[in-house]
């Protein structure tokens, strides 16, 4: 035996085992059900952008199984069910509205704001859930601001166009009566940064009426936007290429039989003008012509009698003359639905198709685009939309 001061300086040499031929090349066995498995398609290769395409085609039904997959799928099912169907095609390609989902919509504040103050906005983008605050114009874009300021009243906002598709670049307009004329304000938005400016007077219009009988919610019809004014034989209409206001009369055919009809304004499905009334004593529905044609009558809907006695039951008093006169159309959304919004004097509101006839009491409370029933279902997904303080304090005025 060697000494041990020997072998401290010498290295041991560890013996290795060479492997065998038969481990150095697995067997076709092995191999092949690996790859086999690594070929296999999985659901993991959907990207979230698919997966919200195809959970925005289920039924609420099948959405809310979806839902309970994983916590992903929980997360998409939440985003898609605040989504739009409208804006993707079914299955069988069959388009499931005749006009797409506005691109930008523009909501004002829900709580009450003095007329004389211009209010922010909030512009949303459905699509990517994208949103910005637009601040109020500042005093300074008027010259002389401080002489218009007491008599200013605000009357409402569109939108005008957007210049990219994905992000938030646009022009918004608002405008107020300053001193009897309509005065308009532009906004420029890249992004987040905002830009307004003031435009001058429009003199060539006259406000001679109380400016409260305005209605807010702006129409976009024909490649322009109007205004309803109530108990009124005009329309407010903007030009949005040359930012000018101008009168557009309503068919003096609404006046001969009744001093004070009832009328909404939408937009067909070409994109026409047109415009719902209860004259005579029925529902018509009015076009605006190309041209010179001026307006025309599209067709006769429905008496008034008979679409008073779709609503038995609600309580509506037995006289005729006062059943219809307890009947009115509200709003109308022909391009999209096809529908006519029926209000009534203290017995609800309606909505009535157009093409099929079918009368049926609307569900007018939503939760970020979920119905009222459905909420109490979906408390985790719905505690996932984010901005949800911010949207309760806005209400929607236009899309474009």
């Amino acid at each position: 035996m060697a000494p041990a001061w020997k072998s401290r300086g010498k290295k041991t040499k560890r013996k290795t085992k060479t492997p065998s031929s038969s481990t150095l090349v697995s067997s076709p066995s092995t191999v092949e059900p690996q790859a086999a498995a690594a070929e296999t398609p999985s659901i993991d290769v959907l990207t979230e952008f698919v997966l919200e395409d195809i959970l925005r085609r289920l039924s609420l039904a099948d959405l809310l199984r979806a839902a309970l997959a994983s916590h992903r799928w929980r997360r998409l099912a939440a985003t898609s069910s605040t989504q739009p169907k409208s804006t993707f095609r079914s299955l069988s390609g069959i388009q499931r509205s005749s006009k797409p989902p506005p691109c930008l919509l523009l909501l004002e504040p829900s709580e009450s704001v003095p007329k004389v103050i211009l209010p922010r906005f909030l512009v949303l983008d459905p699509a990517t859930r994208r949103r910005t605050v637009l601040p109020p114009p500042p005093r300074d874009t008027v010259p002389d601001d401080r002489r218009w300021r007491s008599s200013r009243y605000y009357v409402g906002s569109a939108l005008l166009s957007r210049t990219h598709p994905t992000k938030l670049c646009f022009e918004a307009v608002c405008f107020a009566i300053d001193g009897g004329h309509p005065r308009a304000w532009v906004a420029s938005v890249d992004d987040s940064n905002c830009r307004w400016r003031a435009l001058p007077r429009d003199e060539q219009v006259l406000v001679d009426f109380d400016p409260y009988w305005f209605e807010g919610r702006a129409v976009h019809a024909a490649g322009k936007i109007y205004w309803h004014i109530c108990q009124s034989s005009r329309l407010l209409v903007l030009d949005p290429s040359t930012l000018s206001f101008s009168y557009l009369p309503v068919p003096g055919e609404l006046f001969a039989h009744n001093r004070n009809p009832k009328y909404r304004i939408g937009e067909t499905p070409d994109g026409r003008l047109c415009l719902v009334t209860d004259a005579e004593q029925q529902l018509q529905l009015w076009v605006r012509g190309k041209g010179d044609k001026g307006w025309i009558l599209e067709r006769k809907i429905v008496d008034l009698l008979l679409l008073c006695d779709k609503l038995r039951g609600r309580g509506l008093p037995v006289d005729p003359m006062l059943r219809t006169l307890c009947v009115w159309p509200s709003d109308m959304d022909a391009g999209r639905t096809g529908k006519v919004f029926i209000k009534t004097w203290g017995f609800g509101r309606f909505s009535f198709h157009m093409d099929t006839g079918k009368m049926e009491a609307p569900v007018n409370q939503t939760w970020q685009g979920i119905w009222a029933p459905y909420v109490r279902l979906l408390p985790r997904m719905a505690a996932r939309v984010r901005g949800t303080r911010e949207l309760i304090e806005f209400q929607l005025v236009t899309g474009a």
